[in-house]
């Protein structure tokens, strides 16, 4: 059916996702403002009372990338749709999930020793805990498209740009194909969804030309730089892909760099 089922897919899925997301996000928000306090018996009881529901959530995330997938796949490469499950790890980031939403707790009483009055202090922490909570779903959905496209065939893909606002980072990476082996490079609060690419042929290295131009004029309007035929600058020099402990690949700027084991000073 082409074009029209596959936009109907990515419509419904977006729907589905999306609902996902947002009702995760105010279950944990809602149960991290309603605590008493925030000292350790209340991160106790947070962990206990959330965790079960968010690595449920991520399973479900899981679930309907698959079927999505599966149903993207068939109807490009021909064939029933057929998703067999994807099996998710409860430590996607290959940290204990406790550890890690026992983070936001962290966050708060690291910025009340700095002076920080407590709600300052608290909207820190609940910065974090948003950040965390949308970054394992958008990691479930990664583990579980590379999963899903690997079995249906696929094997190259997109990042397609989310309905919402986008930020320069994932428009521009939006613009090139990848390989169904390497998992979709993501940033905290990134909502771009993995797209496979029909036939099996790889499209080159630019699958979207026009919108590498809008993008690139429009840096170049910020910097003065114009040169739309040479892509000056070019962006494999300002936009890369990290190795992140946690998250795997991650979209970053080139100028950023990421604290490590030799920046912790000698005790």
């Amino acid at each position: 059916m082409g074009e029209a089922l596959q936009t109907a897919l990515a419509d419904r899925y977006d729907a589905l996702s999306g609902s996902l997301r947002d009702r995760l996000i105010g279950f944990v928000l809602d149960a991290f403002d309603s605590l008493g306090s925030y000292r350790d018996a209340d991160a106790a009881t947070f962990i206990e009372q959330v965790l079960p529901v968010v690595l449920a959530t991520q399973q479900q995330m899981g679930q309907i990338t698959d079927a999505y997938l599966s149903a993207m796949i068939a109807d490009m490469l021909g064939g029933a749709a057929a998703p067999a499950g994807v099996q998710l790890a409860e430590a996607l980031r290959g940290t204990p999930p406790a550890e890690v939403y026992r983070r936001p707790f962290v966050q708060t009483w690291t910025a009340l020793a700095r002076g920080h009055d407590a709600v300052d202090a608290i909207g820190q922490g609940r910065t974090r805990l948003l950040s965390i909570t949308e970054t394992d779903l958008q990691l479930a959905r990664t583990h579980a498209a590379q999963q899903s496209m690997q079995r249906g065939g696929a094997r190259y893909f997109r990042r397609r740009l989310s309905s919402g606002k986008n930020c320069a980072l994932c428009t521009i990476a939006s613009t090139q194909r990848y390989r169904v082996e390497n998992l979709m490079p993501i940033h905290p609060g990134c909502h771009c969804k993995p797209e496979p690419l029909p036939d099996g042929r790889d499209p080159g290295q630019v699958i979207d030309e026009q919108l590498l131009k809008e993008a690139h004029a429009a840096v170049a309007k910020g910097t003065g730089q114009s040169d739309a035929g040479g892509r000056s600058p070019d962006y494999r020099d300002v936009i890369i892909t990290r190795e992140h402990g946690e998250y795997g690949p991650l979209l970053a700027v080139r100028r950023n760099k990421f604290t490590g084991p030799d920046d912790i000073p000698a005790a």
